[in-house]
């Protein structure tokens, strides 16, 4: 990258499951971010890389925004403030398929705190959205603030209008050379994806509180020697002794289908052959316990 190149930090802001992980995903042409319907599914700041002629995107994808109820919930909102203090641009996500209500003022007018940032307005999920639809979240997204530097309507499923915003982020970036070597698409350990994975399938199909009290511990990561396999061994840590019971399901049934979704994720990334052996364990009201917090990496 020449002189000529920009590069910098971008992070997307809005209500928990606007889209904005599938949108990071999307621009880096990779999965880094899990995906869930499950609100506050993420729960760190993970840096996302999109490598262009014309420079690079350090994408920032951060947990939404929302009003905490435990411990975890005050350091996730922590950690939002903290990365959108050091971004360049930041993206504001609101869904074409719902109405702009209270929560989306409230996050649109708390820019007003990061003065050093350019603003641009993304209308998400426009696939899943009619025209006078999209149009109508457009005009109200628009009147949020006086400061967008654009305003894009984008659906990350079928890529439409990606590239366009794009562009858009890149010439909003500042000039300099890139942030990290060319092909990298994350700085996340291999670990911590790992654990990501897990989560994710830990994820699918529970309910009510349950998705927030899960957290995953890579124990052990070991290729064997004959170089057949590669043995993970995890934690599916939970808060509650019934929590552990949904989790591990009718003789063991749920944790075997965890297990196997898993293991085709965790694969992927590593490109071995992999068993994976995962343990349930209970950590008592662990989102609001600082220690178990500062355990589980939080």
């Amino acid at each position: 990258m020449t002189e000529k190149t920009r590069s910098g930090f971008v992070t997307f802001v809005g209500r928990p499951n606007v889209g904005k992980s599938t949108l990071t995903n999307a621009l880096v042409g990779e999965k880094i971010a899990i995906i869930s319907d499950k609100p506050q599914t993420t729960r760190r700041a993970i840096r996302g890389i999109v490598n262009r002629p014309d420079g690079q995107l350090v994408i920032v994808d951060t947990p939404g925004i929302h009003k905490p109820r435990t411990l975890l919930g005050e350091r996730l909102n922590d950690l939002v403030e903290q990365v959108l203090g050091d971004v360049d641009v930041i993206g504001f996500c609101v869904p074409a398929t719902e109405k702009v209500g209270p929560g989306d003022r409230r996050i649109a007018a708390s820019l007003d705190g990061y003065p050093r940032a350019k603003k641009i307005a993304i209308v998400t999920k426009t696939d899943a959205a009619g025209r006078d639809e999209i149009t109508e979240r457009l005009i109200e997204v628009d009147a949020l603030r006086e400061d967008w530097a654009a305003v894009i309507p984008l659906s990350a499923l079928t890529r439409d209008q990606l590239e366009v915003l794009s562009d858009e982020i890149i010439r909003l970036l500042p000039k300099g050379p890139a942030l990290y070597p060319e092909g990298i698409t994350t700085d996340e350990s291999e670990e911590d994806r790992i654990a990501e994975i897990i989560r994710e399938a830990a994820l699918d199909g529970v309910r009510d509180e349950l998705p927030h009290s899960i957290a995953v511990v890579v124990d052990d990561i070991a290729p064997r020697e004959d170089g057949s396999l590669t043995d993970v061994h995890a934690s599916i840590v939970v808060e509650r002794d019934s929590q552990k019971a949904i989790i591990i399901g009718h003789k063991g049934s749920r944790l075997r289908d965890v297990g196997a979704r898993a293991r085709g994720g965790i694969e992927e990334l590593l490109g071995v052959r992999v068993f994976l052996g995962l343990h349930v364990k209970v950590a008592k009201e662990w989102q609001r316990d600082p220690k178990q917090l500062g355990r589980l990496g939080f």
